[in-house]
Formats: C-alpha cells, structure tokens, sequence
C-alpha cells in the first residue's frame, strides 16, 4: 500500500487499479484502431501521465500530438470559458483522432475540443478518459467511449491530476482534503 499524502484523506485507486485500468483500456483501444493509425491527443497538463501509460499499452501503430486548454483558471470549478493554451502541431483532416483525457467533469472543455476537432476535417473523434467523475443529478456533455473509472464527486489528485500544480506526481488516486482548497 502506498503511503498516504497528509493532504489526501483516502486513496479512491491503488496504483494496482491505475496499472489494470490502463491494461484494460489498452486492449479495448487496440481491438478498435488496430487498423487506423489514430492520432492520439493528449490534454495537457493532467492526462500527461495517463498519455504516457496508455499509449504504451496500445499495441497498434499510433501518432501523439498534445494541446492545452484551460478552462479552470486559478479555481476548483470550471470557468465554462475554453481557452486553447496550446494547440496541435498535426493535421488532423481525414485522420482517427483519440483525445486523451485524465478525467471528466463536466465535460464542457471535451464537447469544445471535439466540435473544433471535427470542424478541422477528422474522420473520427473519440475520448479515452480515465475517470469520470460521478456528479448527483448531472449528466456530462460527452461521453466517452473509453472510460477507466467511475470516481466520487470530490476533489481527485495524484496520477497526473493536480490542485495548484501540486500532488500530480502521485502514484495513486486520492480525495484531497478540503481544508488544502477551501
């Protein structure tokens, strides 16, 4: 078991569960695109982590770009405002396009990157998101084809995913403790 950060109170997924996800996700990814040659495209800077796990479990030739957008701002909720920080550096016209995400909220940032992928001329989109978060009485604005959990509606970190460029280096997933945000 891993040691426990003293900002987080609980782990929600062991570094075990992360490796199985990723090996699960990898699978499903491959039985699809082993034919495509898809463009994968990393979300920075949260799903860098993830990218680097799941793209090597994918056993298919594959191309990754990277964007950046932010939606967030300095807060703990989205602002709904995307702003591209980064964009790709591939044409995308005619190409299988497999945005990367580490997790899903509202989805409002993806249903933006989608639709604006898509107006760029890709054969296909699809999201590969490893958490989704379980938010009561809301539905996210995407869904995505390839899911590696269900997480609590709660502030996650660790494994990539951050609160003030802090905790991405975690091996594991956990819930931050309020006090650290609020």
């Amino acid at each position: 078991m891993e040691a426990l950060h003293p900002d987080v109170s609980e782990v929600v997924l062991s570094e075990q569960d992360i490796k199985d996800i990723v090996a699960r996700m990898g699978k499903e990814i491959t039985a699809d695109y082993k034919d495509k040659n898809p463009l994968v495209v990393a979300v920075l800077k949260g799903a860098v982590v993830f990218t680097a796990d799941i793209m090597r479990a994918i056993d298919c030739p594959i191309a990754i770009d990277f964007m950046a957008v932010s939606s967030y701002g300095d807060g703990v909720k989205s602002s709904g405002v995307v702003r591209i920080v980064k964009d790709l550096d591939t044409k995308i016209e005619g190409r299988d396009v497999l945005i990367v995400e580490d997790i899903l909220d509202s989805g409002l940032t993806l249903s933006y990157l989608i639709r604006m992928l898509e107006a760029r001329g890709a054969k296909s989109v699809n999201v590969a998101a490893f958490l989704v978060k379980d938010v009561a009485g809301k539905k996210p604005a995407v869904h995505p084809h390839y899911v590696g959990s269900h997480v609590p509606d709660e502030f996650i970190v660790g494994y990539g995913l951050d609160y003030a460029e802090r905790y991405r280096n975690l091996p594991y997933i956990g819930i931050l403790k309020p006090e650290v945000y609020s």
